[in-house]
């Protein structure tokens, strides 16, 4: 069925938002396997449990709306974590080189994020839609907080290389 409003355009942004965040959720767990800095290790842990409450915000928005939840594949992310996936395959770096390329992944998926909630939000703003605005922009807070964790990150694991 073709987007042909605002409010379908925010529902559309909302499912992808859905999709993403539980394909995220997955891959935290292969992450946190992937790391051996305890610190990364807690933050991803961390994340986890962030990304679950960000689900169920997503989901109270979708209610907020009056909509049924309903989660909208997102090649985005898919791609951000493919890309993953076939470096660590088809280069087979050793596990420094890896937890390396897993800051630069993370913040990938982190900078995916950030764009996609400020453009739902933009939209949520334009249609009047305050509560899934203030939910949508608590799962921002989350997101930036989590970018400028892997930021701050990645010169003490740059420099263990």
């Amino acid at each position: 069925m073709p987007v042909t409003d605002l409010r379908e355009l925010l529902k559309h942004d909302l499912g992808d938002i859905l999709y993403a965040e539980k394909t995220i959720l997955k891959a935290l767990k292969k992450m946190q396997r992937e790391v051996s800095n305890p610190e990364m290790q807690q933050r991803l842990e961390q994340h986890y449990a962030e990304t679950e409450q960000q689900i169920g915000n997503i989901e109270r928005a979708f209610e907020a709306m009056g909509e049924r939840v309903k989660a909208q594949k997102c090649p985005g992310i898919l791609g951000i974590i493919e890309e993953h996936d076939e470096f660590k395959s088809d280069e087979s770096p050793s596990k420094p080189i890896l937890e390396a390329f897993n800051l630069g992944s993370g913040l990938r998926v982190e900078h995916y994020e950030i764009s996609a909630y400020r453009s739902a939000m933009a939209v949520a703003r334009a249609v009047g839609e305050r509560e899934v605005m203030a939910l949508l922009k608590q799962n921002l807070e989350q997101e930036l907080a989590m970018a400028k964790f892997l930021e701050g990150a990645a010169p003490a694991a740059l420099a263990m290389v």
